[in-house]
């Protein structure tokens, strides 16, 4: 029996063993920097090519994820909850009595698997002003997020798994 040739990855993998590391470093960096100059990109591509190659034999592999529409929808969808939410907060703030918010914590049940979609939703939810992500059950399951107020624990499970973990389990096959 032949055995399969072993595929060595190519030169530019070899560099860049995970490209949308390198190319969030890179952004990361230019908005720390807070100045668009070439020696500022250059540090940053330095680096940007640089701790991937450090860190790479931490990474079991990279993540599957679909780039384009649906991530870009995605991206579009929570950027406009994050604006919409910090008006409510806003509102909330200005014009509630503490002791007429309705708090609650939810248990919210994911059908996500990938560490790094969970990671994602978790994220999305503690960005969002009013929400924040807790903890992660053991295996995985299931968020505990705080919510700072809602007439209807189930509605905002049921708006979360639709509105983000829909999504995220189109972007994460």
């Amino acid at each position: 029996m032949s055995e399969l040739p072993v595929q060595r990855p190519s030169l530019i993998q070899r560099i860049l063993p995970h490209p949308a590391l390198s190319a969030m470093l890179v952004v990361v960096w230019m908005l720390l920097l807070n100045d668009l100059s070439w020696g500022g990109l250059l540090l940053a591509v330095i680096f940007a090519v640089i701790i991937p190659l450090i860190t790479s034999r931490f990474w079991p592999g990279n993540p599957r994820m679909r780039f384009g529409p649906p991530l870009w929808g995605y991206v579009t969808i929570v950027l406009w909850d994050i604006v919409i939410a910090n008006f409510q907060v806003a509102w909330i703030i200005l014009f509630r009595r503490n002791r007429d918010l309705r708090s609650s914590w939810l248990v919210i049940p994911t059908d996500l698997r990938s560490p790094e979609a969970i990671t994602a939703l978790a994220a999305t939810i503690s960005l969002t002003p009013g929400t924040v992500s807790t903890d992660i059950s053991a295996d995985g399951r299931a968020l505990l997020v705080h919510i700072l107020d809602t007439d209807n624990p189930d509605a905002e499970i049921a708006r979360i798994k639709s509105r983000y973990e829909a999504r995220l389990l189109r972007i994460f096959p």
